[in-house]
């Protein structure tokens, strides 16, 4: 008999992206529990049975089981997947009004049970429904994260190693603003193995500004490509929620473009919003300020502005 901590988390809503972050964590051998919590129990329960029949090849025994919002009570995360998706032709911003009434009910219920770890949410638009999941918690800021833009950031690094020629882990860039419509490329900081790009583009002509212009478009708009291909995006966000409940479980100390608070850094105050964040154990527990140009600086302060005019009547 072991008295070692062991790891666990909730997730709330099975859907496409719910269901394919509890197939990750459990091939990934991210936690040591995970209970499933789905208004449709028989959902919940279909997708415990057939993610445990596979723990044969599992690389470690993850206890799965479905449950309700009790037991979040000892959870270290909670992931919150539930909410209205997405529609082909609608951006992740017109999902407010519904989403926010769903959180309410779903966070009440969580601090309900005694719940005191940290939140994760993962639905649309994160940004609002993190700074709500904030309000309604109580909890410390940084005990509150949405997923932010680690997935564009991800898209990014893809689409850029694809261009470059180079492994997706040797390029270091971000993406950050709003998850949606003005989120920003930082090219200031943006390097392939700590070359600068803009030094890559002066030493080889085929490198033009217009192909990055481009590949930037394709990451703002990748989203909709997908939604209107297969009816909606999961695996990315399912591996990037993963990710960064690696770096809380396992307190890597990661940076990871986050949705989380910011006030005062960037010039913005009172919202949550994708920047460079340091990921512990403890949460988003600190935002890395990275020095913008004027370009940046302008399209991250209207970033803010879109986010802020949507809040401003909720909050």
């Amino acid at each position: 008999m072991t008295n070692e901590k062991v790891n666990k988390v909730a997730l709330i809503g099975a859907g496409f992206v719910g269901s394919s972050y509890a197939f990750t964590l459990i091939n990934q051998a991210i936690t040591d529990e995970l209970v499933v919590i789905d208004l449709n129990q028989d959902k919940a329960m279909g997708d415990v049975m057939d993610l445990n029949h596979g723990k044969a090849f599992a690389p470690h025994p993850v206890n799965t089981w479905y449950g309700d919002y009790e037991d979040c009570k000892d959870a270290d995360i909670v992931c919150i997947c539930a909410g209205a998706n997405q529609k082909p032709g609608e951006t992740r911003l017109d999902l407010v009004e519904k989403n926010l009434n769903i959180f309410k009910g779903i966070v009440e219920n969580v601090m309900k049970s005694g719940f005191d770890g940290i939140f994760l949410v993962a639905t649309n638009p994160v940004d609002i429904l993190t700074y709500a999941t904030w309000k309604f918690s109580g909890l410390p800021k940084e005990r509150v994260i949405g997923s932010g833009t680690t997935l564009d950031t991800a898209r990014f690094r893809y689409m850029l190693s694809e261009y470059f020629e180079a492994s997706a882990h040797n390029v270091h860039a971000y993406i950050i603003g709003e998850h949606g419509d003005t989120e920003l490329a930082v090219w200031s900081h943006a390097n392939i193995g700590s070359v600068p790009i803009t030094e890559l583009m002066k030493r080889n002509d085929q490198y033009k500004q217009e192909d990055l212009d481009e590949i930037m478009e394709n990451v703002r708009h990748a989203a909709y490509q997908i939604i209107e291909k297969k009816g909606a995006t999961y695996y990315g966000v399912a591996m990037s929620l993963a990710r960064i409940t690696r770096a809380i479980l396992h307190n890597e100390n990661s940076i990871l473009t986050v949705s989380t608070y910011v006030d005062g850094e960037y010039g913005a105050e009172d919202v949550y919003i994708g920047v460079p964040a340091l990921v512990n154990r403890n949460g988003a527990t600190e935002v890395m300020e990275l020095a913008l140009n004027d370009t940046e600086k302008e399209k991250f302060a209207h970033s803010v502005n879109v986010l802020k005019e949507i809040l401003a009547p909720h909050f």
